[in-house]
């Protein structure tokens, strides 16, 4: 079998610079002396997180105050990258991910993903930030892969049947590629309502279209899920034929660089060892370089201080481009389940939220600029576009009436630059804190450097506050409410 490194697709790109974290901005608003002083509690942040990562490999009992304790996120890229380079290089995860994707990707043309919260936002972020904006649009040729969809989600009747609706009216000839389709259904228990209610129907959707007896309806269900559970029961009932693990240690939020986000992402022809190398790499960073040139220190040091001192308990990821905008969902739901909790009397966790601009200056702008003064905004820049740059057109001068031939041989990037440029001056002439997280380019290796360090940070803060950082004790209520108000 052929891997999906091997195959030309138009998601991959060659790996770039490292990421760059810029605070300079938001430090007219903290002291030097005051930054400083915080250092001795990062680094005792960081090596207390360090430590959970021992504690885990160690096998050693988990204290209850740590518990639950799902640090394996911070080593599993570097591990994954070490083990497809191996001896046992075949029988490595990276490669059977890639093998499976393959030939997932020559057997359907439209893939139903099937998961919820980071079982789902993790591959979205990847699906929208380094595959072309308008990749289900695109022929065969150019995609390369199927076509991609989600619900498990939510529990919006109306999507599921518009969904179901369009399999039935598109797909009817089995026998076709341009006519098939599959299903990945992610949930490490199988006991998500959402998740679990939504693989019920298209599952028995798929069935019925390919028919009991054949293979494809097995071969076309990929359950990606823990070790036991009732979806692995499932799977094993069903004999589905490929499976991947939703690792022990690894809670769902943080799981976008385990075989959850990897497999489908691989499908799409997206390069998994590129993203892999780029966390890898940031974790190497986090471990060995000293605040204030750390980004994942550096980050946390700004978030906490703004906070703390000024009372900025909004934080505001600004991404400059569409294509990220998923990205910043995801981090929304990484900060807001791992940091939004009881500590002691009261209660801890900054309000993450997510704008696109120059979009959202639009609508948004206004509040920023002169509201309440609660928050700090991370501006998420990528320096380079992927494609060629667009020109703004000159026209004849009688049709000049929008007076923009004054922007002759300006591009598309040089407006949006003069735009971060513009904005970020407004908001320090009246001293509203921002920082900057710079891209060379949107990629792979980038993006999985952008996800692990915004991962990490998130549970330093967290060591930092003195609390918790992973399980989500609140999500489970509602779970609880919903099951006995269904079933009574």
């Amino acid at each position: 079998q052929s891997s999906a490194r091997t195959l030309p697709n138009i998601c991959r790109h060659p790996m770039p610079d490292p990421i760059r974290y810029d605070p300079s901005a938001a430090r007219s608003l903290i002291s030097e002396t005051t930054r400083q002083s915080i250092s001795p509690a990062l680094d005792a942040a960081r090596r207390e997180v360090l430590a959970d990562v021992e504690l885990m490999q160690a096998g050693a009992n988990i204290p209850p105050d740590k518990q639950p304790l799902d640090a394996g996120f911070i080593e599993l890229p570097a591990q994954l990258l070490s083990d497809a380079g191996g001896r046992n290089r075949k029988h490595s995860l990276v490669k059977r991910i890639e093998v499976a994707a393959s030939r997932m990707r020559r057997q359907v043309d439209r893939l139903v993903l099937l998961g919820i919260g980071g079982s789902y936002m993790g591959l979205r972020a990847l699906f929208e930030s380094l595959c072309p904006p308008y990749f289900n649009e695109l022929p065969r040729k150019l995609r390369g892969g199927p076509r991609l969809y989600y619900e498990g989600e939510n529990l919006d009747n109306d999507s599921a049947r518009a969904l179901l609706e369009l399999l039935q009216s598109e797909c009817t000839k089995p026998q076709r590629l341009a006519h098939r389709w599959g299903i990945v259904v992610i949930s490490k228990s199988g006991g998500t309502l959402e998740t679990a209610a939504a693989f019920r129907l298209f599952r028995s959707a798929l069935e019925q279209y390919y028919g009991d007896d054949s293979p494809r309806t097995r071969e076309l269900v990929i359950p990606i899920t823990g070790e036991s559970g009732k979806l692995r029961s499932l799977a094993e009932l069903k004999n589905y034929p490929t499976t991947f693990p939703v690792p022990d240690g690894i809670g769902g939020r943080f799981s976008v660089l385990t075989a959850v986000g990897l497999f489908p992402a691989a499908v799409l022809g997206i390069d998994i060892r590129a993203l892999l190398q780029g966390a890898a790499d940031m974790t190497q960073l986090f471990k060995s370089a000293p605040f204030g040139q750390n980004p994942v220190l550096d980050y946390v040091a700004t978030g906490h201080l703004m906070e703390r001192d000024h009372g900025a308990n909004i934080r505001v990821l600004s991404t400059w481009g569409k294509r990220l905008e998923a990205a910043g969902l995801w981090y929304d739901q990484l900060l807001a389940e791992s940091l939004g909790k009881p500590k002691g009397d009261g209660f801890c966790g900054a309000t993450p939220i997510t704008v696109v601009n120059t979009r959202d200056l639009h609508s948004r702008g206004q509040q920023h600029q002169e509201g309440r003064r609660d928050k700090l905004i991370t501006n998420v820049i990528v320096d380079q576009p992927s494609s060629e740059p667009l020109k703004v057109p000159q026209v004849p001068e009688a049709e000049d009436q929008d007076q923009l031939n004054r922007l002759d041989g300006k591009t598309w990037p040089d407006l949006l630059a003069a735009a971060i440029q513009g904005t970020n001056q407004a908001y320090a002439d009246v001293r509203r804190p921002t920082a900057d997280i710079h891209l060379p380019q949107l990629d792979a290796y980038a993006l999985g450097q952008l996800l692990q360090m915004l991962m990490l940070a998130t549970v330093v803060e967290g060591r930092l506050l003195g609390v918790n950082p992973y399980g989500q004790p609140g999500v489970e209520d509602y779970k609880r409410n919903m099951g006995q108000i269904l079933y009574g």
